[in-house]
């Protein structure tokens, strides 16, 4: 069932309550550098930007931001392998901690903060990151940022 609220949509999947959001909130590059962090859709598994431009949506009751590869896919249920390859990608662009500065080790914890998967080396980040969360966004953004060139670099190798 989908219940239109001004322009938000709002129906059940597989983790809860999803609502869309306009694709350009957030700012362009940053979108922009969250989808390719994210790759592909928790749906389909699909590359994102395959079925044309993704559709940002707000997942579950923690309200995670996440994108679709496709208005379709909003009908359907989020698959939890394409779900856990999101995380994983996630983790693996961040690759340390925000507050530590540590690798994130392989059981890393990790929260909802502002509606993104922030890991963090132990529990106690969770606080410090709580406490300034645009500060350690923005540092996360940037680990984003370094882990794709370098990713864009050994692909051309």
């Amino acid at each position: 069932m989908v219940v239109s609220l001004n322009r938000f949509f709002v129906f059940s999947v597989f983790l809860g309550l999803v609502s869309v959001v306009q694709a350009n909130e957030a700012g362009p590059v940053q979108e922009q550098l969250h989808m390719k962090v994210q790759r592909i859709c928790p749906v389909s598994g699909l590359e994102l930007g395959a079925h044309g431009p993704p559709v940002k949506v707000v997942v579950g009751e923690h309200q995670q931001e996440v994108y679709l590869c496709c208005k379709a896919c909003m009908e359907r249920q989020i698959d939890p392998a394409h779900w856990a390859t999101i995380h994983q990608n996630i983790a693996t662009a961040q690759r340390i901690c925000p507050v530590m500065k540590h690798p994130l080790p392989e059981k890393a914890s990790w929260q909802i903060i502002k509606g993104r998967v922030v890991f963090v080396c132990c529990p106690p980040c969770l606080e410090k990151i709580a406490k300034n969360p645009d500060s350690h966004l923005k540092q996360i953004d940037d680990l984003y940022s370094e882990s794709l060139v370098a990713a864009a670099g050994s692909d051309e190798e």
